[in-house]
């Protein structure tokens, strides 16, 4: 049987007393969100936030005690393999959508659409990036939203408004038409991966989090070799509509349904899950006591914003949002043109981004499996294999810069070894929800990563001169100078957080009881920002 030890308790907490609990197999998201409210009177006291309120999970238990219930490894991974079935699928699926319509205008350009809307000088690149300011502009209300509304349904929604606005860009008839339509589809999904990510640090463990982030990240390659085939097939239509009209209309249609399936079928918390039963939410919510990072609140916090921009690391998750996208922005818009480059002719370009699509998928999976092994021997290493899966991407770019024309077969390699990217940036995700506590300061973080994720994918396709093409020099220069800023990056905040996690070990173990003495019990699901929680600790 597993059993959640507990030690000494702090001498001042903030408390839930039983009476304020009336605790139901069926826990509304009101009732959940009723029960953040925090009275005095437990011998073993719950420590919350500054604001005197908690998280969501409190409603299942009555006082710190019952968090160490006892329940089977067995049970647990009975519920870790329901969990899995309840979100995985749904937002994989989902995640495919998205890098497919990524995608959609790299194929539409390929098809005629910069001939049809009469496209000229950098048009295309700024519907490229146009995109990313719609995205930009919704960053931070969406994620306020994601606090406050039911996380599920809300997502849900937006991939059916996405799918609708993708849908009516085939019935653009110029550059400023399209470029509006452009702007709200970025502004509808501004919620996709912040909403991931809150899903899968709700659900799942901090050792956990990479390998479901991959898991659903992984469609990333799949959307990409799905992307091929559409695109392979649309290409064969011979309708009375262009073909880039179809890829709008058809991916559209088929995004806005998968929303409606989202909306009906996505959980929106582990304390309010509808397919679990009260003993399943108690053991998806304890378990992840050890981590500190809570489940939700519903509540606002302002001081909790103040604190997300006075943190440092917040800013090098700005950098690397960044500089991990200049090169995303342009390989995911101008790859079509740089592989037609090679030589190949406009289907087979098409073609030639399954096997891309699957070396993403592969990398991504090879590197979240490696880290957790080593996670499992106790070992920090998601800085090392972010640097390590960068070493292909830097490779790849020398190659596409110095490796000559005529070598078709040598450029299409280092076309690829561009891929792996997308597994280091998985990683800088998972180092963002591990390290970040407090939910009001998890929903600002993610926001301010993203506003670097903008940043970059708006700079990156500029980058891609049309006199320049088909090499596009400056724009893999791009890419070089980027993973190389990255890798300082990634060791600047290896060392950041290392040092913290040696200063508060050394200040508590100094303390009565020492590091064994710590009450995890009582600071697990109390709100708190990592800075605020002493026993909170930084994984790098």
């Amino acid at each position: 049987m597993r059993l959640f030890s507990r030690s000494a308790p702090p001498e001042e907490m903030i408390t839930h007393s039983p009476s304020d609990f009336e605790v139901k197999d069926d826990i509304s998201p009101k009732a959940a969100y009723h029960h953040e409210t925090v009275s005095q009177a437990e011998p073993h006291k719950w420590k919350v936030s500054k604001t005197g309120d908690g998280d969501t999970a409190l409603a299942l238990f009555h006082n710190p005690d019952e968090v160490h219930e006892e329940f089977d490894p067995a049970e647990e991974k009975r519920v870790i393999r329901k969990i899995d079935y309840m979100i995985l699928p749904y937002l994989a699926v989902c995640y495919a959508f998205f890098y497919i319509d990524k995608t959609t205008l790299s194929y539409a350009a390929i098809f005629g659409i910069q001939k049809d809307l009469h496209l000229v000088g950098t048009q295309y690149s700024w519907l490229s990036s146009i995109f990313y300011f719609g995205f930009l502009a919704w960053a931070f209300p969406t994620n306020f939203l994601m606090q406050r509304l039911p996380i599920g349904r809300y997502l849900g929604f937006n991939i059916f408004l996405w799918g609708v606005l993708l849908m009516a860009q085939a019935g653009a008839t110029n550059f400023a038409t399209l470029a509006v339509l452009r702007a709200l589809s970025g502004a509808a999904e501004a919620c996709s991966d912040p909403s991931f990510m809150l899903i899968t640090s709700m659900w799942y463990t901090r050792r956990e989090q990479p390998i479901r982030m991959g898991l659903w990240y992984t469609a990333n390659g799949f959307g990409i070799a799905l992307g091929g085939l559409l695109g392979y097939a649309i290409g064969h239509i011979q309708g009375s509509l262009p073909s880039w009209k179809f890829e709008f209309l058809i991916i559209g249609a088929l995004c806005s349904i998968w929303g409606i399936v989202m909306f009906i079928m996505l959980p929106d918390s582990p304390v309010t899950a509808k397919g679990l039963s009260l003993r399943e939410k108690k053991i998806a919510v304890a378990r992840k006591r050890e981590g500190q990072t809570g489940i939700e609140s519903k509540h606002l916090k302002g001081y909790q914003v103040l604190e997300a921009f006075t943190d440092p690391k917040v800013y090098l998750f700005f950098l690397l949002g960044t500089v991990g996208n200049i090169p995303n922005g342009g390989i995911s818009n101008f790859g079509t043109l740089i592989i037609k480059g090679f030589g190949f002719s406009t289907l087979v370009t098409t073609l030639m981004q399954i096997p891309y699509g699957a070396i993403i998928a592969l990398s991504i999976l090879s590197c979240v499996f490696l880290n957790d092994y080593f996670a499992r021997k106790g070992a920090n290493t998601r800085c090392w294999f972010i640097l390590l899966y960068l070493i292909p991407n830097i490779c790849g770019a020398f190659g596409l810069r110095f490796v000559p024309a005529h070598a078709r077969a040598g450029r299409l390699i280092c076309y690829y070894l561009t891929g792996p990217y997308n597994a280091a940036f998985v990683m800088i995700l998972s180092l963002t929800t591990a390290n970040t506590a407090g939910h009001t300061k998890k929903v600002v973080t993610n926001a301010v990563l993203f506003l670097g994720y903008c940043t970059g994918n708006i700079a990156g396709p500029f980058f891609y001169k049309t006199a320049q093409a088909p090499g596009y020099s400056l724009g893999i220069w791009s890419m070089i100078v980027s993973h190389l800023i990255e890798v300082c990056v990634v060791l600047a905040l290896r060392f950041l957080l290392s040092r913290e996690n040696h200063r508060r070990d050394a200040l508590q173990a100094a303390q009565e009881g020492g590091l064994e003495g710590r009450d995890l019990d009582a600071t697990a699901f109390g709100d708190m920002t990592d800075k605020e929680n002493p026993n909170f600790r930084y994984i790098y």
